[in-house]
């Protein structure tokens, strides 16, 4: 399982003494103004440290998953019948179904149509994956996973017990629950007339993958899932990684095909392109697809998926080699050698800027 313990003895040390030190502030008859420093000191020195304890308990520990069982009552009292209306994909014998989980996520079947089975991947809820499985009457042989966290993982365990024959894939860097076939960059997993390839894309977390469904079998469009590395008009955090690694990672998906149908971990197409539009506003691509999205929005239908033609031309996050950006943000590119730090302090910019715009 991935709980491999608690987080460092130090750790624990620094935040308990964080914390004193609050109270003890918080209390003092100035606490009008020890609150706004407080606050100033909280937010530019322990922030790192109190996010690491709490990245840890979430990953580590069995915390995360109660966390995560927790948010799981909560969406399915929230959204009885998903956070969103999807649409399946049909193409020529391979179906790709988006299924609505917890309160933004989206897990998929990928259907061989032919031969009945299927393959989930990010399976976080297992009761609304088994109930598309039952619907589409297929057979579940395979789960893909993109990456550790509970809100992508989370139903590996019953979905596994429930169907003896399943295979899970993931990385072995990664602590996939459940997993029993590690994936390595390249490697390709074939169910039927589906194959998909892994591609090794660490940043979000260390053995982060996306999983290319190629299209050539069934002569139709590629279709990328992409976990929590990339979103309409977005990225994911760094939680694990360095912006260069980041950077490397939306560099090796943009090498694929404009035509290839992206379908996303998350819905955040509405709040992405708002973030967009603070750094670009004369983008025409950005405008015309946040009409759209948010005619989507509207009724609660998915934005998904979009294709990564669309993407280059309106998400900022693939566009840090674009001289417009370059000029809004910062610098731009210096000498050939320095072209990728530069490209990674430009990354690092534009998600200081959304996290900022994000508060707001």
């Amino acid at each position: 399982m991935v709980w491999v313990g608690w987080p460092a003895p130090g750790l624990w040390v620094a935040g308990c003494g964080l914390l004193l030190l609050a109270v003890v502030l918080l209390l003092s008859p100035r606490s009008c103004r020890v609150r706004r420093g407080l606050r100033g000191l909280l937010m530019t020195r322990s922030q790192r440290l109190l996010f690491r304890i709490g990245y840890s308990l979430y990953t580590r520990t069995w915390l995360g998953y109660l966390f995560y069982r927790q948010q799981l009552r909560r969406a399915r009292n929230r959204y009885p019948k998903g956070h969103s209306k999807t649409q399946p994909r049909l193409f020529n014998g391979v179906k790709v179904l988006p299924i609505p989980v917890l309160s933004d996520n989206y897990s998929y079947l990928i259907i061989d149509t032919q031969a009945g089975l299927a393959v989930a991947v990010d399976p976080s809820d297992p009761r609304a994956v088994q109930a598309s499985i039952e619907k589409e009457g297929v057979t579940l042989v395979a789960i893909l996973c993109t990456h550790k966290h509970w809100d992508h993982s989370g139903g590996n365990r019953d979905l596994s017990r429930r169907h003896r024959d399943c295979r899970v894939y993931g990385s072995p860097q990664d602590g996939i629950p459940y997993l029993t076939h590690p994936l390595c960059h390249q490697d390709v997993v074939s169910v039927g007339r589906l194959q998909i390839r892994a591609l090794a894309t660490p940043g979000h977390t260390q053995g982060h993958l996306v999983y290319l469904l190629d299209g050539e079998p069934y002569k139709g469009p590629s279709c990328l899932f992409s976990g929590d590395l990339l979103f309409l008009s977005g990225c994911g955090r760094t939680f694990e990684g360095t912006a260069e690694t980041m950077l490397s990672s939306l560099d090796t998906v943009l090498g694929l095909g404009d035509d290839t149908l992206l379908w996303p971990g998350h819905e955040y197409a509405e709040e992405n392109l708002g973030f967009a539009g603070v750094v670009e506003p004369e983008n025409l691509a950005r405008e015309r697809k946040m009409q759209w999205v948010q005619r989507q929005r509207m009724e609660r239908r998915s934005t998904c998926p979009s294709t990564l033609g669309e993407e280059r031309s309106y998400n900022p996050f693939l566009r840090t080699h674009c001289l417009a950006l370059q000029e809004a943000l910062g610098p731009g590119p210096g000498p050939t050698g320095d072209e990728g730090c530069s490209r990674a302090q430009l990354l690092e910019e534009l998600r200081r800027l959304k996290d900022t715009h994000k508060s707001k």
